[in-house]
């Protein structure tokens, strides 16, 4: 697991998140952890590098 810092789309605060290194491509949502909005995670690995990390505001 690393920790990996970023911008919400939402609130535009930095929060951070643990993204398992293990699986080279993932998908999935989790919530902004300060203003609970939903963000579609999407991070990218070789090896155990954090080659790729996309977000998106997935409320309309």
């Amino acid at each position: 697991m690393i920790e990996h810092f970023f911008q919400c789309p939402y609130c535009w605060e930095y929060i951070s998140m643990l993204l398992d290194s293990s699986i080279s491509s993932q998908t999935y949502v989790e919530d902004c952890e300060v203003c609970c909005n939903p963000i579609q995670v999407s991070p990218q690995f070789e090896e155990t590098e954090l080659v790729g990390f996309e977000i998106i505001n997935i409320e309309q």
